[in-house]
């Protein structure tokens, strides 16, 4: 399950930025720009991936995150959330756009038509809204960050080893947690 979070929600709505600019003013010019894109282009496809930051559209994402609340509730959140983020990382598509999202969302299950009306009306904003103050309150800051049941957050992207450990421990803590509940004559004084 996939949950909103905008890496910058202060992105003018329809207003599409190469994302090679953003990273130019953020990183300090045109050659670190560069170099972010050309290594995380090198990374994605050593991991099988077709990047291509270079056509890539920065773009105000609440629109986007509306979309994939609607197809949660529709039970296909998943393919619509791929076929987003390839528009945006692989074939620089516009994810701010509601026509676009519409003709994306229509790709991956979704009436377009739908999706349209959706947009231009305020269904969905309160509980997008609502999940992005939760992520804020458990302190996410990085896309992607992983949460585990519910409290038990892993920031970034992480090797497979990480994400062991991480749920051993989580098994470790819950199996105390269900001990310490059984213990006989055990009276919690909260």
């Amino acid at each position: 399950m996939y949950r909103p979070f905008q890496l910058d929600p202060t992105a003018p709505p329809g207003v599409a930025t190469p994302v090679v600019e953003v990273y130019r003013r953020k990183f300090g010019g045109l050659e670190q720009a560069q170099q972010l894109i050309d290594h995380v282009t090198t990374v994605a496809a050593q991991a099988g991936l077709s990047f291509h930051l270079d056509r890539a559209v920065r773009a105000n994402t609440m629109l986007a995150h509306r979309v994939l609340w609607l197809a949660e509730q529709r039970g296909v959140q998943a393919a619509v959330n791929e076929r987003l983020l390839r528009a945006y990382f692989s074939e620089g598509r516009d994810i701010g756009d509601p026509d676009t999202l519409a003709e994306l969302a229509a790709e991956a299950g979704l009436d377009g038509a739908e999706v349209l009306t959706f947009l231009d009306s305020d269904d969905g904003v309160v509980e997008v809204g609502a999940e992005m103050r939760r992520a804020a309150e458990m302190d996410i800051a990085a896309v992607p960050t992983y949460v585990f049941d519910g409290r038990w957050v892993v920031p970034g992207a992480q090797d497979p080893e990480v994400f062991l450990r991480v749920l051993e421990r989580v098994a470790e803590m819950e199996a105390e947690l269900e001990g310490a509940a059984a213990e006989p004559g055990r009276r919690d004084t909260a």
